[in-house]
């Protein structure tokens, strides 16, 4: 008489079941990777918000067109010696700059505004060489999960298009009779830095996240909060490119008084310069009140995006947009402060820092609008 037989018995001889893979097929690959990815990503931020930092302070401090030449790789190498230092300097006196603006300068003098050009540069070639050595080490390591080396490698295609771009901006202060670089093209290399930036976060944090998660996360996505943080992320974007038409021109320190202008809203001085359009790029007084402008819009839809926000059921969606609203608000009194005392250097360069906070938490705040981190029920 046969054996009873149980029902949960395994079907299929005594072949041992496979068990499946943890990691399915849309996470798969090394596990580790997307971390090592994030670190890799993280630290490629802090470089490019710190030369975005640095090359403030070379515009502050009148520095940007003390190396007259643009060369990649031997330009890393200073001048060694007196004779080299004289050769350098010979080249900067040829220059609009010194000739029309600064005669007098020593070679001591020089030296000072040389190295933080040289610095700014230097730092460039460390964000290049780190982007490239990382992605190498990636790619041998095979820690680059699918579908990501076309992406990582555009962050490096940005960051050689930013290094011609600041050539192509420093060249407009060399020839003619311009003493500084055109506003314009400072405004582009600016915009282009917030870019990468923007880039460079939005891919860490989905690193940071399975893709599995971030499916899943979509799913719950807040469309109106999406379409609010968008549109406040366009509008601090046009607001950082005027602030480097500001700063292009040195208008921060043509009207040192808030919340009017040499006694009005708009100074009548508005639209001197022909053709019309040349006061939106040349003209301090309408290039400043653009700026104040811009500010105010921004600071209006930042409170009532927050105020939508506080309606999401996502607790961390909620800090991120509180976090927001603080930053925005703290920028603004900075950039009254920088007004009110006509653009000191060390105010100057503590609200360009907060034009970099503020664009990041805007753009935290739409990327957790779109993929809610999941919570607890209780």
């Amino acid at each position: 008489m046969s054996k009873p037989r149980s029902i949960f018995e395994d079907v299929g001889g005594d072949k041992p079941t496979e068990i499946a893979p943890k990691t399915g097929g849309i996470d798969g690959g090394k596990q580790g990777s997307r971390r090592a990815v994030s670190i890799w990503l993280a630290i490629l931020f802090a470089l490019v918000a710190l030369m975005v930092i640095v090359g403030g302070l070379t515009r502050l401090t009148d520095s940007g067109l003390s190396i007259t030449e643009w060369k990649p790789v031997t330009g890393a190498v200073p001048p060694m010696g007196a004779a080299a230092w004289d050769a350098e300097f010979a080249k900067y006196q040829k220059s609009p700059e010194f000739m029309l603006q600064n005669k007098g300068m020593t070679l001591s003098e020089f030296k000072g505004i040389f190295w933080w050009e040289w610095g700014h540069r230097q730092l460039g070639r460390l964000v290049g060489l780190v982007w490239a050595v990382g992605f190498l080490f990636l790619l041998a390591t095979k820690r680059i999960p699918r579908g990501w080396h076309g992406r990582l490698i555009g962050v490096g295609f940005l960051g050689g298009l930013q290094g011609a771009v600041g050539w192509w901006m420093v060249s407009s202060g060399l020839t003619g009779r311009m003493v500084d670089v055109a506003s314009y093209r400072l405004a582009i290399h600016l915009g282009l830095a917030f870019i990468i930036l923007g880039v460079i976060a939005s891919f860490f944090w989905q690193m940071r996240r399975s893709d599995i998660d971030l499916m899943q996360a979509r799913r719950s996505r807040e469309g109106g909060l999406v379409t609010l943080s968008t549109l406040l992320l366009v509008l601090v974007f046009g607001q950082i490119l005027l602030g480097a038409l500001v700063a292009g021109i040195d208008a921060g320190r043509s009207y040192p008084e808030w919340p009017l202008m040499n006694g009005a809203f708009l100074p009548s001085e508005s639209f001197d310069l022909e053709p019309m359009w040349a006061n939106f790029f040349e003209n301090a007084a309408l290039v400043q009140f653009n700026h104040r402008l811009l500010g105010y819009l921004v600071f209006a839809l930042t409170i009532a995006t927050w105020w939508k926000s506080r309606r999401s059921p996502v607790i961390s969606t909620k800090k991120a947009f509180r976090m927001m609203v603080s930053v925005v608000v703290l920028q603004m009194v900075l950039g009254i402060v920088t007004v009110l005392y006509s653009a000191p250097w060390h105010v100057a360069i503590i609200h360009q820092i907060g034009a970099i906070l503020v664009f990041t938490t805007v753009l935290r705040c739409r990327f957790l609008s779109a993929f809610p981190k999941a919570q607890s029920l209780r």
